[in-house]
């Protein structure tokens, strides 16, 4: 598999980074993690944009589902040809609703199904082209997922927005890769069941087993070197932070 950081800023995108967004790929297959605020601009630098094969929505949050909007517009009002085949969309309860009305004048009520061939996901295994995936409830204040997607025998598993929870821990056993956000500053907030910090994400790759951790999904007012700091005093293993355009083989 083929990870490409499209975007890992927090809450509103930053000076540098759009909103959380992943590209994940193989087999030729690309399956997307996440479009949050500026994420459909920073994808065409990487794939074409009628190139998506499916799409993976954590929670309903802007931050990470917003750019939808523009992609409908894409895909709905495409010029060379006409409108595009419903592409497969993954979310929780209500997603359909969501886009739809924070889009607010789509030509009807069911005009995101066209385009969009919408899937509530629950916690379950199932396929995603290639792909085995399996996703978790995480601790969030809305319906939030955790996902763990596999195939050839590897594993990277993305946190979504998520409190301490067991959860990810199993979500997160043994993966070769774990994007775990960490928006909070550790000693800073402390707000159960919404994010996690630098040190606690580094605990929960400990416990995990994870053989590598990526921090994501940390806002501009963030301090991201601290996170790390705090990550790697926990977590005896490779740990960076999340950058736009970085791409790791799994």
């Amino acid at each position: 598999m083929k990870l490409t950081v499209v975007g890992c800023s927090g809450s509103f995108p930053s000076a540098e980074s759009a909103c959380s967004s992943y590209l994940v790929e193989a087999d030729g297959f690309r399956l997307l993690l996440d479009m949050g605020n500026g994420a459909l601009g920073e994808l065409q630098r990487h794939c074409g944009l009628y190139d998506l094969d499916a799409i993976f929505l954590s929670h309903l949050h802007a931050d990470h589902c917003i750019d939808m909007c523009g992609y409908f517009v894409a895909r709905y009002y495409r010029h060379d040809g006409g409108r595009c085949a419903p592409l497969p969309v993954y979310g929780p309860e209500g997603t359909e609703h969501r886009l739809t009305t924070a889009y607010a004048d789509t030509p009807s009520a069911s005009s995101m199904s066209e385009v969009f061939d919408f899937h509530t996901v629950k916690p379950s295994t199932f396929e995603i082209g290639p792909f085995t995936v399996h996703t978790e409830r995480v601790a969030h204040p809305v319906e939030a997922y955790g996902i763990r997607v596999e195939h050839g025998g590897r594993s990277l598993t993305y946190s979504g927005d998520s409190g301490v929870t067991e959860a990810l821990d199993e979500l997160a056993r043994d993966t070769d890769l774990f994007l775990c956000e960490a928006a909070f500053t550790h000693g800073k907030e402390n707000i159960p069941g919404l994010h996690l910090n630098g040190l606690e994400a580094g605990e929960t790759a400990a416990r995990a087993g994870a053989r590598r951790l990526v921090l994501t999904h940390i806002p501009p007012w963030t301090d991201a070197a601290t996170n790390l700091t705090d990550a790697r005093s926990a977590y005896r293993g490779p740990v960076e932070l999340a950058a736009p355009g970085a791409t790791y083989e799994i």
